[in-house]
């Protein structure tokens, strides 16, 4: 079983692009991917430089194709199972693949999203529910937006999304607004639902429990985040809590506190958006190579 330098655990734009780091100094790279996007369902990606506008697969499909013009990168499309080691050997298990090694492991597993307990939600999310404005929100031409809560965080949401349109608040009974937050937010121009939401239908429509149906251009939430896999708390990485969950522990090179692991992209930072992701990868590879050359690095 021959060594990588690096094993990257995920294939998406923040892997990629510590991957591109990497094979351009010549290092030997793999991989492991489980095909996983979190912006699947995404018609059009916003706010990348250059990319606006465009698929979001086309774009990770581009970038898949350079990479694997470099020849020290290697692919394997499979779930990665299980880690271990410590600097300078570590192993990876996947489902179909084998076990392979590494002198270094970065994780850009991305992460899971929690969303609202509400009927119809999870189906229109990437589509016409969203958690990012400056990603989504010009699309819906300074028309009628919802903001649904989900965290204490969504008030900031809702105090923000007016830049984009008309907005109402929909409490849906999942927070309480003191006397300032409501104050703050009617200055805003925002309007405020108490009443819970039964369903979401449509495009947008939301359906209130007292039978009233609000319909918007589209939505906002607050997912909430945490690792897609468990691969880092196995290997011992630390985690620390975000307005919006949980993410790795990194620090400012990228490393958790496992040494020799790191972690990028939206599972080793917030806000999240695609060009976020790409600049925190290419940081980390940068990073990880560092420590490839000089031992004291890191």
């Amino acid at each position: 079983m021959s060594t990588h330098d690096v094993i990257i655990v995920g294939g998406s734009y923040a892997g990629m692009a510590a991957a591109l780091q990497l094979v351009r100094a010549r290092r030997r790279v793999l991989i492991i991917d489980a095909g996983k996007r979190r912006n699947q369902a995404a018609a059009d990606s916003h706010g990348f430089l250059s990319q606006d506008g465009a698929d979001p697969a086309e774009i990770a499909r581009t970038a898949r194709q350079q990479l694997q013009a470099y020849p020290t990168l290697t692919w394997v499309e499979d779930v990665a199972l299980d880690a271990s080691g410590t600097r300078d050997a570590f192993s990876v298990a996947t489902a179909a693949s084998g076990t392979f090694s590494a002198r270094r492991l970065l994780l850009a597993t991305g992460v899971s999203d929690e969303l609202p307990s509400i009927d119809g939600i999870g189906e229109r999310w990437g589509k016409s529910v969203f958690h990012c404005p400056y990603c989504h929100g010009y699309e819906l031409d300074q028309g009628e937006i919802g903001v649904i809560a989900a965290v204490p965080m969504s008030i900031h949401q809702a105090q923000l999304l007016p830049e984009w349109g008309n907005v109402t608040f929909l409490l849906n009974e999942a927070i309480e607004l003191d006397a300032a937050a409501r104050e703050e937010l009617v200055a805003r121009g925002v309007r405020i639902e108490a009443t819970p939401i039964a369903r979401i239908e449509g495009h947008a429509d939301v359906v209130l429990a007292d039978g009233r149906r609000l319909s918007f251009a589209g939505l906002f939430t607050a997912s909430l985040n945490a690792p897609s896999t468990p691969i880092a708390q196995t290997l011992g990485c630390a985690l620390m809590e975000t307005p919006l969950g949980t993410q790795l522990q990194t620090s400012e090179v990228k490393e958790t506190s496992v040494e020799g692991v790191f972690a990028c992209g939206d599972v080793a930072r917030m806000p999240h958006s695609v060009s976020l992701a790409v600049a925190d990868g290419a940081w980390a590879g940068a990073q990880i190579h560092r420590t490839l050359v000089w031992a004291t690095a890191g």
